[in-house]
């Protein structure tokens, strides 16, 4: 199996604070994460004026802008994001839901871009990331196959790299409902890799995906899960991470091999003569050599 490439899903679990930020940044780190993902939005494209000014009480007033415009992260404070993961010496991303907010994205040369699954059926904005020809995971939750398969066509036609990630988009997912036979589907009709992106409470879906051949794996992080926010109640806090890097790591390591059937290890050769040697005809160099 490919070593799965881990992404720490920060998202807006930050609730607008570049201290909780840079604690995820570093509880990340620490756990094993390849990368951190956040995500950015131009609020007036991504939500209509009608649902900008709905009534959501939260810790910034009572508007839904209010607390749209409270998540968001500036230039300024994405500037001190580049330069602090840089420093930790982890990598970090964006997913962006409009195209202005993938130009201003650009700023930064990361190594990736993230098509979230909202954004999959929003054909300018594929062919603006295709443009790029970064990396790009794709998320498919809420897809037919029509969808990532026009998706895929965009980004091979403009030969971008890519690959797709299973993803489910319930907050938190019921585990009844994660399908993870879709990843060989997957995998199968468009001949390439695939990750998984997932949204449940626990960790035994995604060592479940890990045992799937998936190449990337992305969770929600949090410093804590009764926090403020959506997707906190489906986010790891920091034990989570840990076990999940650390499980997921030792079981492609048992997982490793070709899978010989005619070999028998160094270290199991005296313990089978100890073993078998009340067996009558038991011949040493046939069975052993």
């Amino acid at each position: 199996m490919k070593k799965i490439f881990f992404i720490a899903e920060i998202g807006i679990n930050h609730n607008g604070s570049l201290d909780i930020a840079k604690e995820l940044i570093d509880s990340a780190k620490l756990a094993g994460f390849d990368c951190v993902k956040f995500q950015k939005r131009t609020i007036e494209l991504a939500y209509t004026k009608e649902q900008l000014d709905s009534f959501r009480e939260s810790p910034w007033g009572t508007t839904q802008r209010e607390q749209k415009e409270g998540l968001e992260f500036s230039l300024d404070e994405y500037k001190e994001i580049d330069k602090y993961a840089k420093q930790k010496n982890i990598k970090w991303f964006a997913s962006a839901w409009d195209i202005e907010s993938l130009k201003f994205l650009d700023f930064f040369e990361t190594d990736f871009n993230k098509i979230a699954s909202a954004m999959i059926v929003d054909i300018d904005f594929l062919k603006e990331v295709a443009k790029r020809k970064k990396y790009t995971f794709i998320s498919t939750g809420m897809c037919k196959e029509n969808d990532i398969k026009i998706a895929v066509d965009i980004f091979r036609s403009s030969n971008c790299p890519f690959e797709l990630m299973h993803c489910v988009s319930t907050y938190p997912m019921k585990i009844e409902n994660a399908n993870l036979k879709r990843i060989i589907s997957l995998r199968e009709k468009f001949k390439c890799d695939v990750g998984y992106s997932g949204h449940e409470n626990a960790l035994s879906v995604s060592y479940a995906a890990a045992m799937m051949g998936i190449t990337s794996l992305e969770r929600h992080i949090t410093l804590d899960r009764t926090m403020y926010g959506s997707d906190q109640a489906a986010s790891l806090e920091f034990r989570g991470m840990q076990e999940l890097i650390s499980v997921i790591n030792r079981m492609l390591v048992a997982s490793s091999g070709v899978g010989e059937i005619n070999k028998i290890l160094p270290e199991e050769i005296e313990i089978a003569k100890k073993l078998r040697m009340h067996i009558k005809n038991y011949n040493v160099s046939k069975h052993l050599n």
